[in-house]
Parts: structure tokens; C-alpha cells; sequence
């Protein structure tokens, strides 16, 4: 069941900046990781789902709510996470925190302390005093608390350092296995082979891929055939490489990884030592 869809949704900004014939769905306990570099389209893409601009054409909708006509009732059935918090420094993170359950008039139904404990955030600091991976904390803290049965998180471990990133993949797991529905934006090729079902790769706001983890990788699986000396070392070869023997002649399949396979979309675009394409 498709819980987010998005068909043919189009905003042009000009000069090939925008979003084209867009579509894919997230189904019900589905992580789906929604993969590109900056100003790919990710985040144009994402503010549609959240009513935040009206497509020029094509659709957007969530639990069947359009998301820009319905945007009031779509919201509320939300967790999103923004790629750029806007928070209010002035305020300490327990008051935004607050100040959040009470907009969304969360009640009594809230998991803000387990989620502050596992994150490790003290709530009491001064959100203008805080490092970028606190602020970081405090964002995610504030998209799951009330508990949503959809999260739409854009970008979600940027500014985390590996230890926070793994927690939250472990989060992110835990809430698949509640059946909850994940729309996931990255350009961390980690996180998104550990956490998600599907992958949707996008390039100059189009879509150039969307299939399974595994079904990407099968595809872009490469064989490699070395011609040895003789039988017995090729025999030696195959079984030290996992290749298949014919003779002298050994065949050996070498899988890509995620990161590899999204050069290929990107035509051997650089990337730097994390993983990640600049803008």
C-alpha cells in the first residue's frame, strides 16, 4: 500500500534547477532512502510532501490527503525532520521541545525522555550555545517523540559523529520493524544501505533509478574473467576469489557498492572521503 505518492510532480526554477516528472511511492513499513547530492532535487521534492509549495503540476499526497490542499491534516500525521532547522536560540531545548508537543497538541503521548537518553541531549542548554550536532539531536528528538506512524527526514544525521549516526540507524530500524513508513533523504551511502528497503536516485531533478538495495546491486554486479597459467592454479584462483573455473579460465563477479553505483549515475562525479557528492 502506497503510503506517500508522488506522480509527475513538477517545479521549474529555471536554468535546470527544479524537479521533472518526479513519481515513486513509500509503502507502509517501508524505509525508502531518497538518494542524490545538494541541489539534486531531494529537498524540493521533500517540501512538497509537506505543503510547502504547490506543485506546478503533478501530485503529492500521503495517506491518500493532498499534500497541498490537505496540508493542515497531513502535517499532523507527521514526523519531519528538516534539512535546515529553524530553531529559536533564545529558548533552551526542553522549552522548544515543549513548545513543539504543544503545537502539535501531543497530550500525555510522548517518548521525548527515551529519545533524549538515547541521544544523549541535555535538554537544558541554550539552543544558541549549541554545537551543530546537538542542534542535530534536538531536531530528531523533535520529529519522533509524538511518536508518528510517517517520518519525512531530510538529511537526519548531518553533523552527527559516527557513534550518534549509528544510534540513529538503530532507531530508524526499530521503527520499520513497528511499521512505521520512512521517507529518507540523504548523501550518506552508509546510512541509507543499512537502513533502507528501496532506494530512489535522483540526478538534476529527475529520477534515473528506483529499485530494492539488492536489485541495484545485482545489476550492477561486474565479472571479471583471468586467464591463469594452468588447471590447478585456476582451480586455487577460483576458490580463493569465489570465481567459477573453466580450464585455465577463472570468472569472478565483483559487487558494487551503493557509492559505486551512484557514480555510474553521476558519470564519475568527485566525491569526498565521507562518501558524500558536494553541490
Amino acid at each position: 500500500m502506497g503510503v506517500i505518492k508522488i506522480e509527475n510532480l513538477v517545479r521549474d526554477y529555471g536554468g535546470g534547477k527544479g524537479v521533472y516528472d518526479v513519481s515513486f511511492q513509500v509503502n507502509q513499513g517501508e524505509a525508502f532512502g531518497f538518494l542524490g547530492p545538494n541541489g539534486a532535487g531531494k529537498t524540493t521534492t521533500i517540501r512538497h510532501l509537506m505543503g510547502f509549495l504547490k506543485p506546478e503540476s503533478g501530485k503529492c499526497t500521503i495517506c491518500g490527503l493532498d499534500c497541498w490542499k490537505e496540508r493542515d491534516k497531513v502535517q499532523a500525521v507527521l514526523g519531519y525532520l528538516p534539512g535546515e532547522i529553524s530553531f529559536f536560540d533564545d529558548m533552551s531545548g526542553g522549552e522548544y521541545l515543549k513548545f513543539i508537543g504543544e503545537y502539535r497538541k501531543n497530550g500525555a503521548k510522548t517518548r521525548k525522555e527515551e529519545l533524549l537518553e538515547r541521544f544523549e541531549l541535555d535538554p537544558g542548554s541554550r539552543i544558541k550555545k549549541m554545537s551543530k550536532g546537538m542542534k542535530q539531536k534536538l531536531g530528531i528528538v523533535a520529529a519522533f517523540m509524538h511518536d508518528p506512524d510517517i517520518l519525512i527526514l531530510d538529511e537526519p544525521t548531518s553533523g552527527l559523529d559516527p557513534l550518534m549516526q549509528s544510534r540513529f540507524v538503530e532507531l530508524v530500524a526499530e521503527e520499520k520493524k513497528r511499521g512505521k513508513t520512512v521517507l529518507m533523504s540523504s548523501h550518506m551511502f552508509e546510512e541509507v544501505e543499512r537502513t533502507c528497503d528501496r532506494i530512489g536516485i535522483i540526478r538534476k531533478g529527475r529520477m534515473v533509478a528506483i529499485d530494492s538495495a539488492g536489485a541495484l546491486h545485482e545489476r550492477h554486479t561486474r565479472s571479471y574473467t583471468v586467464t591463469l597459467e594452468n588447471e590447478a592454479a585456476a582451480r586455487a584462483f577460483a576458490a580463493d576469489f569465489g570465481g567459477i573455473c573453466n580450464g585455465v579460465h577463472v570468472t569472478v563477479a565483483a559487487r558494487q557498492s551503493l557509492e559505486e553505483i551512484f557514480m555510474n549515475y553521476y558519470g564519475g562525479e568527485k566525491h569526498d572521503e565521507h562518501g558524500t557528492v558536494p553541490a
